[in-house]
């Protein structure tokens, strides 16, 4: 009786051990980014330490490359949950998140350090119904682009014309107020548009050029972030799988997310001023506007601010509403340029 007795407890024993066992919550990220730009690398080290941190409970996958989901459904399939979380940006599913489309408008954000805390502060304090199908982890900002060409050097608005560039979502609408023809394709796709000659040039920041290689392709670099934009990238949850979580689970995602958001910022500006290196390596040139350019150029994209304006109020909005986001914005550039010379981060830019 008392083998017996010994046995059903050891069975019992290993029974609970696996049940345990498939009790782990394994979650999927998709980021469609390769495997060594900067945002895969961070994104890899924030599993990891989340993986350690809730070890035995929950185990996060990132998939990068587009293995999983492609940028231009990720929120879609987020949203239905092919995958757990996602990165990718805005601009990429246009009209889904149309609040946050402000944070791409041509508002004169200088660096990804800066940009990214405003979209953060933006989205905590106005909070936009349009994330309600997902729990937002963070957000975060490209470098700021600007024009960039293969072998036609832009030196003025009057050079633009008849130039096929590279944009998507808002900078897209950017690319065309400057006066060229917009070219809206996949960012896996532009190293081979470029050297095809399909398009003569991007709307992107340095850090592409070295990430994504374009750097052996693309020739000039106007600086005209004034006039420029970035794009808003998003980590998110599924909201049911996020709801589903146990609370502990949840308090790790928060917390660790928090120090992302700056770590990221940094580590985008770091990147970028690599990419500006790799690029006068390469023998690329850096092309500055004047003064009396750049305001032709920032008077130019006034239209694409104006746009948009007229597009949220005819999703209801009032112009007073939109006109304080847009405020808003600019004075949390303002705050945040402040805090980036403050703490001496460094940028590709000068300011």
């Amino acid at each position: 009786m008392k083998r017996m007795l010994v046995g059903v407890l050891v069975a019992c024993s290993l029974c609970f051990s696996t049940a345990a066992a498939a009790q782990v919550i394994e979650l999927s990220l998709a980021n469609y980014m390769p495997v060594m730009h900067i945002n895969s690398v961070l994104m890899g080290k924030f599993c990891d330490e989340l993986n350690k941190r809730l070890a035995g409970k929950v185990k996060i996958t990132q998939y990068t490359g587009g293995t999983l989901l492609t940028a231009p459904k990720m929120a879609a399939g987020v949203a239905s949950g092919i995958a757990d979380l996602g990165l990718a940006h805005c601009s990429y599913s246009r009209g889904r998140f149309p609040v946050m489309e402000l944070t791409e408008l041509p508002l004169g954000a200088p660096s990804s350090f800066v940009l990214t805390h405003v979209i953060n502060d933006f989205f905590n304090k106005f909070k936009p119904k349009e994330w309600e199908a997902y729990h937002p982890l963070m957000f975060s900002a490209s470098p700021p682009s600007v024009i960039q060409t293969v072998n036609k050097p832009v030196k003025s608005l009057e050079d633009l014309k008849g130039l096929k560039i590279r944009g998507t979502g808002r900078s897209g609408d950017v690319v065309k107020a400057l006066g060229a023809t917009v070219v809206p394709i996949e960012m896996m796709d532009m190293y081979d548009a470029l050297r095809r000659g399909v398009m003569d040039g991007n709307m992107g920041p340095f850090e592409q050029l070295k990430s994504f290689k374009t750097g052996d392709i693309l020739r000039y670099h106007t600086t005209s972030y004034m006039a420029g934009s970035g794009y808003t990238f998003y980590v998110i949850f599924n909201r049911a799988k996020w709801n589903s979580l146990p609370a502990e689970a949840k308090q790790v995602f928060t917390e660790l997310a928090a120090q992302y958001i700056d770590l990221w910022a940094v580590e985008w500006n770091k990147t970028d001023i690599v990419g500006k290196e790799f690029f006068l390596e390469k023998g690329g040139q850096i092309i500055p506007l004047s003064e009396t350019e750049m305001a032709r150029w920032s008077k130019a994209v006034e239209v694409v601010i104006a746009d948009y304006k007229k597009d949220m109020t005819g999703k209801g909005f009032s112009a007073a509403e939109v006109d304080s986001w847009i405020s808003f914005i600019k004075e949390r550039i303002a705050y945040w340029k402040g805090q980036e010379k403050a703490r001496k981060i460094p940028t590709a830019y000068t300011y």
